[in-house]
């Protein structure tokens, strides 16, 4: 399949993930087409230069990285496809032959870029990596520096988080089903009379999750009056984690199809299109690194209250499980160990929800303030993937307590216990076994299923972030 862009409403989620996760291509359309070519009819051919982006490129060595890892490939297939829609629409004055070549860079391996790129007040650096493999010789007077500057990247990295949060989310929503069924706690906290009483549409699509997977729960064997808070506060915990993740998704969809060249062209008082040059701030993105700093505390929160009920699961009376679960010739101190395990997935957690402001630049005078966003989508990921430490922890120490009591959840959670089953067996003491490889292998496997919406084993040795 090939993904056909028009206009800039083609620059959407679903087609984002077409093109960066499922690799297929991009082929611009008739009305694109016709878009840049008059685009660059009235562009200037002595426009404004960008001395500025200019300045930062020259210190862009396209193949060097930082220090600090690099982007996934998926990502930067992400920052081509953002890259477009800024094109297709005609504002940046680019021609259509020199777009065509951006979409075909997509049918081409990707060339690495560093996770830790921009340093400036703009993405020329990351862009200068992006697109080291694009034909310049012939570029005319604006086009480098459209293609150079913008904030395709805060898109990508944006579009990326809210695809992978969302799936994150469900994931998340069903193990915490399947703990209050382990811990047995009473459903009253999840009550469908709740939903119009609280009045949030965020916190009631959480209860109505829980309610989905708790279908055809018993009460007769609820072991407590009332649960820990862990327990009852639940719902708002994971509430807060969709109105963060709605947050991002909605960064997501407006960065794709903005328009961020630094200069851009519009119609001038005669209506003309394209006949007016404008240069403005349109390399920063100021709505990506706020949804990705609350979408890093939600996940830290959401960790601690995984964490406490990793406690209050991890005792003989609220659970059944035996003091020592690690049976002669096993390896590890059983689930007990695990808990002290979360207790520092938390604290990291927390350390990576310090949020990313924007810092200043008193090197230079001019470009005085640098954007904070790949900063921020660092941190999302560190803390994401500290949550699906806990939440792994939190899986495999429900399994084993309905293991250990003989007992079986409900019906829509017997899926994700077999999920977790079949990568993270309950402990029987029988054969010897490495805990701590196999509860690494569950969290990899989340963090695998966060990126591909499917809860599968993941390959051993193999991170989500690969």
């Amino acid at each position: 399949m090939t993904v056909v862009v028009n206009t800039r409403d083609d620059f959407t989620l679903a087609n984002f993930r077409r093109v960066c996760y499922g690799g297929e291509p991009v082929r611009l359309g008739v009305q694109a087409r016709r878009a840049m070519t008059a685009g660059a009819r009235q562009r200037p051919t002595a426009g404004p230069r960008g001395r500025e982006t200019a300045r930062q490129v020259r210190y862009a060595a396209p193949g060097a990285g930082f220090g600090g890892g690099y982007l996934d490939t998926a990502v930067v297939r992400g920052i081509l496809f953002a890259r477009l829609a800024s094109l297709v629409s005609g504002h940046a004055g680019v021609r259509a032959a020199v777009a065509e070549r951006v979409a075909a860079l997509l049918e081409g391996p990707m060339l690495r870029v560093p996770l830790d790129g921009q340093i400036g007040p703009g993405e020329a650096l990351p862009m200068a990596h992006v697109l080291a493999g694009l034909q310049r010789d012939d570029l005319q007077e604006g086009e480098e520096e459209a293609l150079l500057g913008g904030a395709p990247c805060s898109a990508a990295l944006a579009a990326d988080t809210a695809i992978s949060a969302r799936h994150r989310l469900e994931h998340a929503e069903a193990i915490c089903a399947l703990s209050i069924e382990a811990f047995g706690a009473p459903l009253g906290p999840y009550d469908e009379a709740l939903d119009e009483l609280w009045g949030d549409t965020h916190e009631t699509a959480a209860l109505q999750a829980l309610r989905r997977h708790l279908d055809g729960a018993g009460t007769a064997d609820r072991r407590f009056h009332q649960a820990p808070v862990s327990y009852r506060i639940i719902p708002r915990v994971l509430g807060q984690v969709h109105r963060t993740v709605a947050a991002v998704e909605k960064a997501a969809m407006v960065s794709l199809r903005s328009v961020t060249s630094d200069v851009v062209y519009v119609s001038d008082e005669m209506g003309r299109p394209a006949g007016r040059a404008v240069r403005g701030g349109g390399y920063h993105n100021g709505v990506a690194y706020p949804a990705l700093n609350a979408l890093s505390a939600a996940w830290a929160d959401l960790a601690l209250v995984a964490e406490r009920q990793v406690t209050a699961l991890n005792t003989a009376e609220t659970s059944g499980l035996p003091v020592n679960l690690a049976a002669p010739g096993v390896s590890g101190n059983g689930t007990y160990a695990y808990g002290w395990a979360a207790s520092s997935y938390v604290e990291e957690a927390r350390a990576a929800a310090t949020p990313a402001l924007l810092p200043g630049v008193v090197e230079d005078p001019c470009a005085d303030v640098s954007s904070p966003t790949f900063s921020a989508y660092r941190r999302e990921r560190r803390a994401a993937e500290c949550l699906d430490g806990v939440l792994a922890i939190l899986a495999l120490v429900s399994s084993q307590a309905l293991f250990v009591t003989g007992r079986n959840p409900a019906q829509p959670l017997r899926l994700v216990l077999s999920f977790i089953r079949s990568v993270f067996p309950p402990i029987d003491g029988t054969g010897e076994r490495d805990l701590s490889a196999d509860g690494g292998r569950l969290q990899q496997a989340l963090g695998a299923a966060a990126r591909s919406g499917e809860l599968t084993a993941a390959e051993p040795g193999r991170s989500s972030h690969a």
